[in-house]
C-alpha cells in the first residue's frame, strides 16, 4: 500500500496571483497558477505559472534537480504518492479544478495519462497489458476488448510486431516496444492528455527515433506535456518550449514561449545561456 500525503492548496484570489491567459487563438488545457511544492520541507518548485495549449506539444526542459518531473506529477496528482509532498497553487484541467472535492483520481488518470522515462509494462501479456486497463475502467466485452487491443497497437506502430504473440510476455520486447506498449496501454483508455518523462532517455537511438516520431504525431490530437534534456528533440517535435531553471532554493519557470521563438530569440539571459549551452 502507498503512502500519500494530502496536498494543502489555497485560493489564487488569496495570494493575489493573476490567471494566466491562454496564448492567442490557443485554448488552454492546462492552466497552473501560483505552483509551489516541497518534500519534506525543501522547496522543489517556486511560484509557478503557466498555461499549455490543447491538443499541442509542449517540452519543459532545464537542468538536473529544477523540477521538470515534479511538476509535471502535479498534472494528474501523482505528487501525492509522494510521502512528505505539499503544493501549494492551483491548476485548471480541461476547465476543471484537478483538486476539487468531486475529482475522482481513478478518472483524472484515466483522462491524463503518464509514460515514464523506464517502459514500466505490467509482467503479464502484451494482451494483458491492454486489456488489464480497460478492464478496470469496466470494459468486459470480449470482441470490443480484442477491437481496443488491436487499435492501440495500431497507433504506436506495434500490431504488426507483435499481433502474432500477444499472449507472449510483454518483458520479453525490446525497451522501445515496451515504451511503444507503455504508450499503447494510454491510449487505450481514451485519454484526453498525456505526460511524458523523458521517455526516450534509457533508449538507444534508433528505439528513441521511432517513439520521437510516434510522439510527433500524437500533437494534433491529445495534448503532450514531455520532459526532455535533449533540447534537440524539444526543437524538433514541441510547439512550445517552458525553460525551468534553479537557484538552489527550488526550480522556477524561466522563460515560455513558442518554440521557434525561444530557440532563435531567448528573452531571457538564462534562456540565452542554457539554450546555448553555455549553463546547465
Amino acid at each position: 500500500m502507498v503512502s500519500t500525503t494530502l496536498n494543502a492548496f489555497r485560493i489564487v484570489g488569496e495570494k493575489g496571483a493573476p490567471e494566466p491567459a491562454a496564448l492567442p487563438g490557443r485554448p488552454s488545457y492546462f492552466s497552473v497558477t501560483g505552483l509551489s511544492v516541497s518534500y519534506n520541507g525543501r522547496a522543489a518548485l517556486r511560484d509557478v505559472t503557466l498555461t499549455i495549449p490543447e491538443r499541442s506539444i509542449t517540452a519543459i526542459v532545464g537542468p538536473s534537480g529544477c523540477g521538470k518531473s515534479t511538476f509535471l506529477s502535479c498534472l494528474n496528482r501523482l505528487d501525492e504518492m509522494t510521502p512528505g509532498c505539499m503544493v501549494d497553487g492551483r491548476i485548471i484541467a480541461d476547465g476543471q479544478d484537478i483538486h476539487a472535492s468531486t475529482v475522482d483520481l481513478g478518472a483524472l488518470r484515466k483522462q491524463i495519462g503518464m509514460i515514464f522515462q523506464r517502459p514500466n509494462p505490467f509482467p503479464l501479456s502484451i494482451r494483458a497489458n491492454l486489456t488489464f486497463a480497460l478492464r478496470h475502467h469496466g470494459l468486459h466485452d470480449r470482441a470490443r476488448l480484442e477491437h481496443e487491443v488491436e487499435t492501440a497497437l495500431q497507433a504506436v506502430g506495434l500490431w504488426a510486431e507483435v499481433k502474432d504473440r500477444l499472449d507472449a510476455p510483454a518483458l520479453g520486447l525490446s525497451g522501445g516496444q515496451q515504451q511503444r506498449l507503455c504508450l499503447a496501454r494510454a491510449l487505450a483508455l481514451q485519454p484526453a492528455a498525456l505526460l511524458l518523462d523523458e521517455p526516450c532517455s534509457a533508449l538507444d537511438p534508433i528505439a528513441s527515433g521511432v517513439v520521437e516520431d510516434l510522439i510527433a504525431s500524437l500533437g494534433q490530437r491529445y495534448t503532450v506535456v514531455i520532459v526532455t534534456h535533449n533540447l534537440a528533440q524539444a526543437r524538433r517535435i514541441a510547439d512550445e518550449v517552458a525553460v525551468f531553471w534553479s537557484s538552489g532554493e527550488g526550480g522556477w519557470l524561466a522563460e515560455h514561449g513558442a518554440t521557434r521563438a525561444v530557440f532563435e530569440a531567448p528573452q531571457t539571459q538564462i534562456a540565452q545561456h542554457y539554450i546555448s549551452g553555455s549553463r546547465g
